[in-house]
């Protein structure tokens, strides 16, 4: 698969911000869907050797905290997975702490509409400025691809630093403002997310 190009945003460069990667993300779907969680303290020995590339060059220690496929009604909407550097993450302390967000679709969304989602919940949760939701929708929405069933979409958090998203173990931008990272994770971490049993499943508790 051919290289896709990479795409630096700062605030300079656009007029008001991982896609989510993603990046990568229909956070307006996060309902009551029915979770299977992954618990990281069983899976971390069985995972070791799945850590993806993309992961393992981004943070070298990385094993598995947890995750679950998400469902909407029934639908299957992706496979999410967390990953970390430090073994004892919890909701406590991942704001501190190098992460990895994976998500595999299974479903075919429209990038542009996962980033007005993850805007949407990223107000509702009360996090930054106004004119930082303008300038992050506007990252995301150059950011994030379209994704159709398999795609993988990674968000890379490191605190302090730039949001590096990739698809298909490929970069594909980043955004440089320090406070989207948290911002954008808090989608799936924050104790206020509207899907709390995927959250619990991620930090690989029970639902």
């Amino acid at each position: 698969m051919p290289a896709v190009p990479v795409v630096r945003l700062t605030l300079s460069t656009v007029a008001v911000p991982l896609a989510a990667l993603p990046l990568l993300v229909l956070a307006w779907l996060f309902t009551l869907g029915t979770l299977a969680p992954v618990n990281g303290a069983r899976a971390n020995t069985a995972a070791a050797a799945a850590v993806p590339a993309a992961v393992k060059a981004a943070l070298p220690e990385a094993s598995l905290v947890g995750g679950a496929p998400f469902r909407w009604f029934g639908l299957k909407l992706y496979d999410a997975r967390l990953w970390a550097d430090r073994k004892a993450v919890t909701p406590d302390n991942w704001t501190s702490t190098p992460l990895a967000l994976e998500l595999i679709y299974a479903r075919s969304l429209e990038g542009d509409r996962i980033a007005k989602a993850s805007i949407d919940e990223i107000r509702q949760l009360g996090i930054g400025t106004a004119t930082q939701h303008m300038a992050w929708l506007e990252a995301m929405k150059r950011v994030f691809p379209d994704v159709v069933e398999g795609t993988q979409l990674i968000g890379i958090y490191a605190p302090g630093q730039p949001t590096q998203f990739l698809r298909d173990g490929q970069l594909i931008g980043e955004v440089a403002d320090a406070d989207f990272g948290k911002a954008f994770f808090a989608i799936w971490l924050n104790a206020k997310t509207s899907a709390p049993r995927l959250r619990n499943a991620l930090f690989g508790q029970k639902p």
